[in-house]
């Protein structure tokens, strides 16, 4: 199957030569990939990579990017986090339709990761939550991306969280 997802980076300074970096990139295998270099320090590379699972085509290639630039730090993976507009355009709805859905299921809604202005999801939960409900078709790959893309994420936030507050954390939260 083929998986389109969006990985970016943080540059170190070594890596900010452009042109060699797209070429060690397409030399670690990213040949897939739709590489934007637009904002000085940073990188996107837009995949469209078959594979058997959207981890696996994510993991492969994040292996590629590290390969090419170690000293990169991905910043995030993507389809992951959206507001309701995001979500109303990957699933054919209007942002209208979808906030009515959501106002009229708040006790079994996904809970938004951030309440405000916009408000963002885990596009990933709210796709999963729209299979489970009769009368949505839900794109199998792109859920499948869209929760490994969250999982990434949230493992790359994880590492950065110090283990005593973890550990006091994990009693409270559930």
């Amino acid at each position: 199957m083929n998986y389109v997802f969006t990985l970016k980076y943080q540059l170190a300074p070594e890596d900010c030569d452009h042109e060699d970096l797209v070429e060690r990139l397409a030399q670690a295998g990213c040949d897939d990939a739709t590489i934007g270099v637009g904002q000085p320090g940073r990188i996107a590379l837009a995949f469209a990579r078959d594979s058997e699972s959207a981890w696996s085509a994510i993991y492969s290639a994040l292996q590629d990017v590290k390969q090419a630039a170690p000293a990169a730090r991905l910043v995030e993976a993507a389809p992951d986090l959206v507001g309701l507009t995001d979500i109303a355009d990957m699933t054919g709805m209007s942002r209208q339709n979808m906030r009515k859905l959501m106002l009229a299921h708040m006790a079994d809604f996904p809970q938004p990761v951030h309440e405000g202005n916009p408000s963002l999801w885990h596009l990933g939960d709210i796709l999963a939550w729209l299979n489970g409900r009769q009368g949505y078709s839900i794109d199998v790959t792109l859920l499948d991306t869209a929760c490994t893309a969250k999982q990434v994420n949230l493992a790359k936030e994880a590492r950065e969280i110090d283990t005593r507050i973890k550990r006091q954390l994990a009693e409270l939260v559930e």
